[in-house]
């Protein structure tokens, strides 16, 4: 018998299995993931960018987590000598429209403590980005890039180390609670312990649905394809370079990330994947697309989307698309200096009213403490994510 089962080897999973042996190392804890190694997901997928906590709601979980989780994550990563780079990033306005929203921006990332943001004119922009186009700017130099799956594996390592189990290869197939005791049932085992999270990003819901059948949201999962740089066409790209995102659409448009593992990426956009792990457009699974276009949610944000759901649908299918959206940033990129990338696939929970959750999402019941969204900036917020739900669980001993 286990005191505590994680479901879910990413890098929140972990950070929380991590956060509540450090609070208390007494409690037996296993964590199951279901593939043969860790953060193979959205942890290994993603863009790799330490985020400042620039776009959140003041007050937010999103907002608190990442701030908290910022300093947490540079402290770990310092400590276990994993290299990172606070190299910075520019937001940049292409047009006139956009001024009004990169000055929101600018009061927003001061409500959330960013200190020394520099406000950059046209000119000034290319002094961080010599290629650049826009009329006006942000630098925000809290902003850097790491290699989350090296972060996500290094913390399952301290957590084996300090007495902790983890079982890989082991896929969640039923939960059954009874009288507040719960025992997660895999294809290999049985695991009964005094209380389950679930921390299983892409097929959160679908584990939280094993205990809570009238669950409100579901996750609808939206793919994001990157192009990356020729080898010769670096230079281009200094650091990171973002657009002002448009407050209708919850992604943030595609931008350029440097790497750190080398290497400068460009994108991501966001369409619908039509699996949950559908990290190419040709992988299909026909049972779980159904369920996402059957469900109200996804209808009404479908309607109320559909004409920018129409253009990153476009530019997924169009080189040339994907290229003339990066050109408004660095109108110096030609289409054949873009090589295809790879993909990710973000899990955003949808409520059945057609609201994309816009914080991160965690739900209580009896016995099961379920993270149901935890999109970016999940990654830079994981030992913070990790540490609110420690204390959910240390709460219950």
């Amino acid at each position: 018998m286990h005191d505590i089962t994680i479901i879910g080897g990413g890098i929140v999973g972990l950070a929380t299995a991590l956060q509540i042996q450090s609070a208390n190392p007494r409690l037996r804890i296993v964590l199951l993931e279901k593939e043969s190694s860790l953060a193979q997901h959205q942890t290994g997928n993603n863009s790799g960018v330490i985020h400042s906590g620039l776009y959140y709601k003041p007050g937010s979980l999103k907002a608190t987590n990442c701030i908290t989780g910022y300093n947490l994550l540079l402290d770990f990563c310092r400590t276990h000598e994993i290299p990172f780079d606070l190299c910075g990033k520019i937001v940049v306005a292409t047009e006139q429209h956009e001024l009004p929203l990169l000055e929101n921006l600018y009061t927003r990332g001061q409500q959330n403590g960013l200190s020394n943001l520099k406000r950059l004119r046209a000119e000034e922009l290319k002094e961080y980005e010599p290629h650049v186009a826009g009329i006006a700017g942000i630098f925000v130099p809290q902003t850097g890039i790491v290699d989350y799956a090296r972060v996500a594996n290094q913390y399952g390592y301290v957590f084996q180390q300090n007495g902790g189990t983890i079982k890989l290869g082991e896929k969640v197939l039923d939960i059954q609670m009874n009288a507040g005791q719960g025992v997660v049932v895999t294809q290999k085992a049985s695991y009964p312990s005094k209380l389950i999270i679930n921390c299983a990003g892409l097929y959160s819901d679908k584990v939280a649905r094993m205990t809570t059948p009238r669950l409100n949201v579901k996750i609808i999962p939206f793919r994001g394809e990157y192009y990356r740089l020729k080898k010769e066409k670096e230079y281009l790209v200094k650091n990171l370079i973002y657009p002002v995102p448009d407050p209708n659409f919850p992604f943030l448009g595609v931008h350029f990330t440097r790497m750190a593992k080398g290497g400068v990426e460009a994108g991501p956009n966001a369409v619908l994947a039509f699996s949950r792990e559908g990290y190419k457009k040709t992988k299909i699974n026909v049972g779980e697309l159904a369920e996402s276009l059957a469900w109200p949610g996804f209808q009404k944000v479908a309607a109320k989307y559909w004409r920018t759901g129409m253009g990153e649908m476009y530019r997924s299918f169009s080189k040339s698309a994907f290229t003339k959206a990066l050109q408004k940033l660095l109108p110096e990129i030609k289409e054949n200096d873009l090589v295809e990338g790879g993909a990710g696939v973000r899990a955003q929970a949808c409520d059945r009213q057609g609201g994309l959750v816009d914080d991160f999402l965690i739900l209580e019941n009896t016995g099961i403490i379920n993270v149901c969204n935890a999109p970016s900036p999940a990654a830079t917020s994981s030992l913070a994510i990790g540490a609110t739900v420690s204390k959910l669980a240390l709460a219950r001993f």
